[in-house]
């Protein structure tokens, strides 16, 4: 017998790593929290300032997910009250709405009575993001490459990477849909060859562990950030600042930005994270490591 109360706990994430665009994704240890009752009426609140001025009904996006998820899966899905606790920022390309649809699909996912796979889980949520790597990150946990059409999605678990994950996050949000608007239609041919062999060496060289190679990867990006970079102009900076410094292996826009992302060697995060904040005063920056597990359910007895 399902229990009248449950948690949810989803991690956030950071994507593209650079050339990886909308393909690979890392999940952050910065996590979305849900205290689920059931209830008469749908009701959702929070004390989190990363989650100020949420909607409180049924026009809350965890609500609306959950909501469709459970007609997909022919779930009875209860009105509940959800308390959520959140330190990933919005708009900030650390994963927040995967975060809620990953968060929005569990909840559906706990009142079915068959369980429900992970792979059926990021199919969802892919379908409701348009790509998987966010959402990927935020089920599976550590680094996901990924491949989404509206017909089939297929997602590789790339394991734990061994490093830190050093973030400049500035106040200001840059939308998604501002984000994309400034990419081109198309690339030509020669560029678009250049531009997925560039991702390719970053995939064989995570995978391979060659970090090195992954950070010089990141910075010659010919997908989104030579584009993106008149939304943030402290991208070029902090990627200019990083290829001179021996402690960081390469630096990137973190999803759509405005948060860059520094990956370093295991351990050094804190070093790094004090060199960034000397260098670039008034950015917040903060040290995280990969997220092990994705979405977690615990229940209540």
């Amino acid at each position: 017998m399902k229990t009248q109360s449950f948690q949810i706990k989803v991690p956030g994430s950071t994507a593209n790593l650079g050339p990886g665009f909308d393909s690979i994704g890392l999940a952050v240890s910065r996590y979305l929290e849900l205290e689920v009752t059931r209830a008469a009426d749908w009701f959702f609140s929070s004390e989190s300032k990363d989650l100020k001025g949420i909607p409180a009904g049924v026009d809350n996006l965890v609500c609306k997910v959950a909501k469709q998820t459970a007609e997909q899966l022919n779930v009875n899905l209860p009105p509940c009250h959800v308390k959520m606790t959140s330190n990933i920022p919005l708009a900030r390309g650390l994963g927040s709405s995967a975060a809620a649809i990953v968060a929005g699909i569990e909840l559906a996912c706990y009142f079915s009575n068959e369980e429900v796979t992970a792979e059926q889980k990021t199919r969802i949520a892919s379908l409701w993001e348009g790509h998987p790597d966010n959402v990927a990150a935020s089920v599976y946990g550590g680094l996901v490459i990924g491949t989404h059409h509206q017909d089939w999605t297929r997602v590789v678990q790339a394991g734990i990477p061994k490093i830190d994950l050093v973030f400049l996050i500035p106040t200001e949000e840059v939308l998604t849909k501002t984000a994309r608007g400034v990419l081109p239609e198309k690339l030509n041919f020669p560029e678009a060859v250049q531009a997925g062999s560039v991702g390719n060496v970053l995939t064989a060289a995570a995978l391979t562990q060659d970090w090195e190679l992954v950070g010089e990867m990141m910075a010659r990006d010919l997908y989104h950030q030579p584009y993106r970079k008149q939304l943030i102009p402290l991208m070029e900076k902090v990627i200019s600042f990083a290829g001179a410094e021996e402690d960081i292996y390469g630096a990137a826009l973190s999803g759509a930005g405005p948060t860059i992302l520094c990956i370093t060697k295991e351990g050094m995060g804190a070093q790094v994270a004090q060199t960034l904040t000397q260098a670039f005063k008034g950015i917040e920056v903060d040290v995280l490591k990969p997220a092990e597990h994705g979405v977690k359910l615990i229940t209540k007895n």
